[in-house]
């Protein structure tokens, strides 16, 4: 990939066998590591570093001081606060290698995971889910859902454009800034057409 086709701060340090797309902005101090995948208009604030393997959508905003460590997929549209941290290791120890034993963190469309949140490795993240500044989250998480607390649980539901949600007796809800229509059935939430 041409040089000219992303922005990269001259203290950044990217290492060779990168995909980096088109209009990404890399700032300060941020490490890219080999063999990254990342999209394109996607933005790195200071002080971030991304682990070998990692893959990252289209338009994903990285706040100052994020490691985003191999095993991690983030898709299209997600947003990770400052000083956010994934893990990818269940049991480390310093002097024992794993590895082998990565775990996979899958985190979907449009999610959001608030500064200062930490994200335990081998869970999923769901489409349009708002991780609270602080959580701790140690399993999945559903799809719109809203988290919040150590160890996290859900207390609500948001919208895509980061509202949250209140349904009527019928199990709908109208966002108040898009209008879009959302309904809770069998303890889901999805968008109406």
């Amino acid at each position: 990939m041409s040089e000219k086709e992303y922005f990269a701060h001259e203290t950044a340090v990217i290492d060779p066998g990168c995909k980096i797309g088109k209009g990404t902005r890399i700032w300060h101090f941020t490490h890219i590591m080999p063999d990254c995948i990342i999209g394109e208009n996607c933005n790195f604030g200071q002080n971030v570093v991304i682990s070998p393997g990692v893959v990252l959508g289209n338009n994903v905003k990285v706040q100052n001081n994020v490691s985003i460590y191999t095993g991690v997929i983030c898709e299209d549209d997600v947003f990770l606060g400052p000083s956010m941290v994934f893990t990818n290791i269940v049991n480390p120890r310093s002097a024992i290698v794993r590895k082998d034993q990565y775990a996979k963190t899958l985190v979907k469309k449009g999610a959001s995971i608030g500064a200062n949140a930490t994200v335990v490795c081998g869970h999923d993240i769901g489409e349009y889910a708002f991780i609270g500044a602080g959580a701790v989250v140690v399993k999945d998480v559903p799809a719109y859902a809203l988290v919040v607390g150590n160890p996290s649980k859900q207390i609500g539901w948001m919208s895509e454009f980061g509202h949250r949600l209140e349904f009527n007796k019928d199990g709908i809800a109208v966002c108040p800034e898009s209008k879009e229509k959302y309904q809770l059935k069998d303890g889901k939430v999805s968008k109406l057409k």
